[in-house]
């Protein structure tokens, strides 16, 4: 479990990093277009592109810091409302259904980007497996947070319930 944590600490850094990057290169580039647009009435071709595929990354990998800091949208009104040990199977059921989703989208988002390797970015030319390959990277650094939290909840004990 130790090791988890280390590897996810580790993970969540890089993509903690690679959103600031990222934001920052859009940050740089939106300008830049518009200014080209509007101004200099002369826009470069590969603009567009770069906003987009730092977008994509921006994204995924500021989703994988997100779920670890609990910004996911929660709906608990279910599992509030019902007994404790009912609300904590399906919280477990929740948790289990997540690690599946994550699985497979790791799994297809890593097909998508070794199939889109051929194919090259109209303005830039390079491989398309580069903006695809945001897709695994980002769903499998949230499929290890959860994998953490998976773990946490199981090898825990359900808290006693106490009569008021």
């Amino acid at each position: 479990m130790n090791l988890l944590r280390a590897v996810n600490a580790s993970l969540l850094k890089l993509a903690g990093w690679g959103t600031i990057f990222f934001m920052g290169i859009i940050a740089v580039v939106i300008p830049y277009e518009v200014f080209g647009r509007y101004v200099i009435k002369s826009m470069s071709v590969w603009s567009g592109e770069v906003s987009t595929f730092s977008l994509a990354w921006a994204t995924m990998l500021g989703g994988a810091v997100g779920l670890r800091r609990g910004y996911q949208v929660a709906m608990t009104a279910v599992v509030d409302a019902v007994p404790p040990g009912l609300g904590r199977l399906l919280r477990g059921a929740g948790i289990l259904f997540m690690l599946c989703f994550l699985a497979a989208m790791t799994w297809y988002g890593a097909v998508q980007t070794l199939v889109n390797f051929d194919q090259t970015s109209p303005a830039m030319g390079i491989p398309m497996g580069y903006p695809y390959a945001c897709l695994p990277v980002g769903f499998f650094v949230m499929f290890m947070l959860t994998l953490e939290q998976a773990l946490l909840f199981f090898g825990t004990k359900p808290p006693k319930e106490t009569e008021a």
